[in-house]
């Protein structure tokens, strides 16, 4: 298990190297979300979502010598986008493997960052069996999207600066993939002494985290059924797991018809353009999957910039 203390190491770690995102006050709006609701915009974070902290607090805690023969990693697209920018920060290639159903503008953004771009299976467990094999190899570094202890406490630096604005947050709800986001939150939290509740939200057709949770161990979902894909690996892994059992209140699901919901919801009221899993935050509020208490403060974490949350649905 991780030690709090690794987040702040990590914001250390980190500092003036990623963006130090915003937290907006929703305030007015025609469509209001229920309750006092803070935003933090992950989704304005150098290339586009809170990945590139995880990623990059990795590949700086790797000796200069052994990151320099290359970095290697299997992406829904986000976070190969994060080791691609932690590449290009530190002078390493980056390769990295994407499942067929990545969207096209993920691997072109990719390409730009400088990273090579490799197409291998359906999901992204497939590419992820294809990245291991090319760091067994090749010599690669290979950087996990979830369970590595760096990873986890690099994202976890989004709930230390959500803190350090607004530390009477009484609730942060968090999008889970893999669970390395809300691991890392969770550990915020401890680290600040703070006690707020960590809330999880899933896509309802990729339940990882809730399906693994009720049977006590990691296990594979036989079929992932959602168009956020950022959200959808078909196993989390232990460490997020137990990090998750530990420490994190409760998971609520959302279907994909109220995560493009709240992505509209996010342009029209925000002019935020958010990715459907970059919208699961907002999406648990407006389809009541999470209702606040009177009172209660709660902090939406909106993960992901994209434009597949606004094409999903007639507005």
């Amino acid at each position: 298990m991780l030690a709090p203390n690794e987040v702040e190491e990590a914001a250390r770690r980190l500092a003036g190297k990623v963006r130090r995102t915003p937290l907006l006050a929703v305030g007015p709006a025609h469509d209001p979300l229920p309750g006092e609701v803070l935003l933090k915009l992950e989704c304005l974070q150098v290339t586009g979502s809170f990945k590139a902290r995880g990623a990059l607090n990795k590949v700086l805690s790797l000796p200069p010598s052994v990151r320099e023969r290359g970095l290697v990693t299997a992406s829904g697209g986000n976070h190969g986008l994060g080791v691609a920018y932690a590449g290009r920060v530190l002078g390493a290639p980056a390769r990295v493997y994407l499942p067929e159903s990545a969207p096209p503008e993920k691997a072109a953004r990719l390409r730009a960052w400088g990273a090579e771009v490799v197409t291998r299976g359906a999901v992204w467990d497939d590419a992820n069996a294809a990245a291991l094999a090319a760091a067994a190899d090749e010599g690669l570094s290979y950087v996990h999207p979830f369970a590595d202890p760096a990873v986890i406490a690099g994202q976890g630096t989004v709930a230390l600066e959500v803190l350090a604005d607004a530390p009477s947050v009484d609730t942060f709800l968090v999008a889970v993939g893999g669970g390395g986001l809300a691991s890392g939150v969770a550990l915020a939290v401890r680290a600040r002494g703070s006690q707020a509740r960590v809330v999880g939200v899933e896509p309802a057709g990729a339940p990882t985290l809730s399906e693994s949770l009720r049977a006590g161990a990691p296990i594979p979902l036989p079929a992932l059924r959602t168009r956020a894909g950022s959200l959808a690996p078909r196993r989390t892994e232990a460490l997020n797991l137990a990090l998750i059992q530990a420490h994190v209140e409760q998971i609520v699901l959302v279907d994909d018809g109220a995560l493009g919901d709240a992505a509209r919801w996010l342009w029209k009221e925000c002019g935020l353009g958010v990715e459907l899993g970059g919208a699961a935050a907002v999406a648990a509020l407006r389809a009541g999957a999470y209702v606040p208490a009177p009172g209660e403060r709660v902090c939406a974490v909106v993960c992901g910039a994209g434009s597949d949350g606004l094409a999903s649905a007639p507005s």
